[in-house]
């Protein structure tokens, strides 16, 4: 039966209890807050104390205002200091652990790299008056300051303001250790403040004796030379520690432009150079004039070096290939034979710098690289600038830049594995893709147009439109890794027109792939690592893995037919090769900042970026111009005297009918120069035959020549 009473009488208690609960936290809050106002009371009473007016209080504001400003500027020192010490978490003591004689694809010895620990003479065994030259000129504060010297660089300040020219540098010995082991010559405030922070890194985690040692073993000192020891070997063939005053000063001011002053080159520079790092031990206090008298009464003279050739950046990429490939437990002093072609470097290098010395300012462009292979994967030449002794950046291996039209090819493989074929017609119509808006470079449009037509006039929306309706960004970006570019892709839509930064060696390796009939994995630059007691360590064709197939062979077949017609009646008509099929494809980057021409023959491929570091724009340069020309020079002396191949895919490698070439237009030179004609080179059966012949002469010298002709014939 239902008791209401009953129910009543329960929830009595239940009331009263929550009630209580409401009352206590009403009562603790507000004896809380009570608490809070009656101690901000007693803080601003004992404050009132330090209260101050007139002009002790502007001098309070002024203080508040500084911890306010320099709170928030250490907040923007840290933002900016944390992309500098990014680059302390590489190997950057690991220059030292491999001593690499380098010998081209003849066995002629052409450079080496690294430093033996025993080359590497301690500070404290250099003579005195080798270790006050270099102070002197580079830092004669060194053991002063912490990594940035701001009375130096009050000096060096006022000197080029009396002088009205830079005349002195403000950067410490430690900024330029920094900047030579992580960092570029780029001329940029971003480099300039990464250089600081490293410079104040160094200091902290390395003694003075330490940063000391690293800057002598480490610094280019022209000639392909790496160091102090390393230099006094080349220009005197004598050890550091024989050094007179005179040779010591004259290497002293190598540090500041090897290019220059290098005695080898230019010996009256050179001895101009070295008595002003007399007058800086001078004027530094280290040395009376007396002391120096004799040095430049009787100044150095270099030994002669002048038909000594160093393919400097070639040498430097294939010193990091050595490090890659050496056995991590195998000896350290190492003979690598590598690729290279010393005819073809030169050929790379002389076209580069001809085409530069003659559009160079026409064209407002001032840098260029260049990576020339064979198509067995070879790396026969590399060009990293325009000259080493300026800046050892190699831009041909490093240098990320935008590839503009030349990163289509990627984008027509990846639809002609999906199904696409050249003759397969796409609209060249106006498309947007997430407010993006591709237009052609004449602003125009063709309507439908096979798919074979619209790489050759390079359109735009063509790509794009395979890219949004038919493939995908992934499967680009996919299909571009497989061709073998290791270059990180930003994977925006953007892309598919290269506004993706990529180097120069990546371009040649991706092409490569089509070159080679879709297989990739060849590209090298050494054949063999031996010690110097003739022991194999390392060999390409045995221990490197096979090529991988990346695009079918029909695929790479149809991307060969296209791509020759691009240097016929295409964008590259300036890269035609005289009586010889090529195929290839020109780039323009955003704003004309790049120029790209990447092509290939049945026997060699060459990638060719021109543009500035500075990333300023170039005067409306466009790959199929300069780029193209260069690439034709080249290639046209590679091909010279050498059994032609045809391209997988194209029946035959010569032109029926000799090519249209596109006319010089404005700014281009009118003139013609002769060709320089190659000479004969052996192939590469006698010359592995000739390479056999000369290890079994050194290992056995009284070995005789077989009498039986028919050893020889096969010569």
């Amino acid at each position: 039966m239902f008791n209401p009473f009953r129910k009543r009488k329960s929830r009595v208690p239940r009331a009263t209890w929550l009630l209580a609960v409401d009352a206590w936290i009403d009562s603790t809050l507000y004896e809380a807050g009570f608490r809070a106002r009656e101690a901000w009371e007693n803080l601003t009473i004992f404050f009132r104390r330090f209260r101050v007016s007139g002009w002790r209080r502007g001098l309070v504001e002024l203080a508040s205002e500084g911890f306010t400003m320099g709170t928030a500027g250490s907040i923007v020192l840290l933002a900016l200091a944390l992309p500098a010490f990014e680059e302390t978490a590489k190997d950057w003591r690991s220059q030292g652990d491999y001593a690499v004689t380098f010998l081209d694809r003849y066995g002629n010895e052409i450079g080496q790299r690294g430093i033996i620990q025993r080359d590497s003479v301690p500070v404290d065994e250099l003579p005195d008056h080798v270790v006050k030259a270099v102070l002197a000129t580079e830092d004669r504060r060194f053991f002063d300051h912490f990594g940035i010297d701001f009375i130096g660089l009050a000096r060096a300040l006022s000197e080029n303001v009396r002088a009205n020219s830079v005349v002195q540098g403000g950067s410490t010995l430690t900024q330029q250790l920094a900047k030579n082991l992580f960092l570029t010559n780029e001329r940029s405030m971003e480099r300039k403040i990464k250089e600081a922070y490293l410079a104040l890194w160094l200091e902290w985690n390395l003694t003075k004796k330490e940063i000391l040692q690293l800057y002598l073993d480490r610094a280019y000192l022209g000639g392909g030379t790496f160091g102090i020891a390393a230099a006094a070997d080349f220009y005197f063939n004598k050890g550091v520690k024989e050094l007179s005053l005179a040779e010591a000063a004259m290497i002293a001011g190598l540090f500041k432009a090897p290019g220059n002053y290098a005695p080898h080159i230019n010996l009256p520079a050179a001895r101009g150079r070295a008595n002003v790092v007399l007058s800086n031990m001078v004027d530094a206090g280290f040395m009376t004039e007396g002391q120096v008298l004799s040095a430049r009464l009787h100044p150095a003279t270099a030994v002669d070096r002048a038909g000594r050739e160093t393919p400097d950046y070639f040498l430097d990429w294939a010193f990091e290939e050595v490090k890659k490939i050496a056995p991590k437990n195998g000896p350290h002093s190492l003979v690598a034979r590598t690729t290279l072609d010393m005819d073809l470097q030169r050929a790379a290098e002389e076209s580069v710098e001809f085409h530069l010395r003659q559009h160079g300012q026409a064209y407002r462009v001032s840098e260029g690289a260049m990576v020339l292979l064979e198509t067995n994967g070879a790396v026969r030449a590399i060009v990293g600038g325009r000259d080493y002794a300026r800046s050892q950046f190699n831009r041909a291996t490093r240098a990320l830049r935008q590839t503009g039209s030349s990163f289509k090819p990627y984008v027509y493989t990846a639809a002609m594995e999906a199904g696409f074929t050249p003759e397969s017609i796409v609209p060249d119509a106006p498309i947007s893709w997430g407010g993006w808006s591709p237009r052609n470079y004449g602003r125009g449009y063709a309507g439908r147009v096979p798919l074979a037509t619209s790489l050759i006039r390079s359109y735009n929306t063509v790509p794009v439109r395979l890219a949004k309706e038919h493939l995908s960004i992934p499967v680009i970006v996919e299909k571009t890794r497989a061709m073998g570019v290791e270059s990180e892709l930003n994977g925006h839509k953007t892309m598919v027109l290269g506004t993706s930064g990529m180097t120069v060696m990546d371009q040649a390796t991706g092409y490569l792939t089509l070159a080679n009939g879709g297989l990739t994995g060849t590209r090298h630059g050494i054949t063999q690592l031996v010690t110097h007691s003739g022991e194999v360590v390392y060999d390409f064709g045995r221990d490197a893995p096979g090529p991988v197939r990346a695009v079918t062979e029909q695929a790479a077949a149809a991307m060969n037919s296209i791509m020759v017609q691009i240097p016929e009646i295409g964008t590259a008509r300036r890269a035609a090769l005289p009586g010889i099929r090529s195929a290839g494809k020109t780039g323009t980057a955003q704003a004309y900042r790049d120029a790209w021409y990447v092509g290939y023959t049945g026997n060699y491929l060459a990638a060719v970026w021109l543009g500035n570091d500075d990333y300023s724009p170039t005067r409306n340069m466009t790959g199929g111009s300069v780029p193209a020309m260069v690439w034709q020079r080249v290639m046209a002396f590679a091909h010279q005297n050498v059994e032609l191949k045809p391209i997988p895919g194209i029946d035959k490698p010569f032109l029926d009918a000799p090519p249209v070439v596109a006319e010089a237009g404005a700014g281009e030179a009118d003139g013609e120069v002769a060709e320089v004609e190659r000479p004969s080179t052996l192939s590469p059966r006698t010359t592995r035959l000739l390479l056999d012949f000369s290890q079994a002469f050194r290992e056995a010298p009284a070995l005789r020549l077989p009498s039986s002709p028919e050893t020889l014939s096969s010569l």
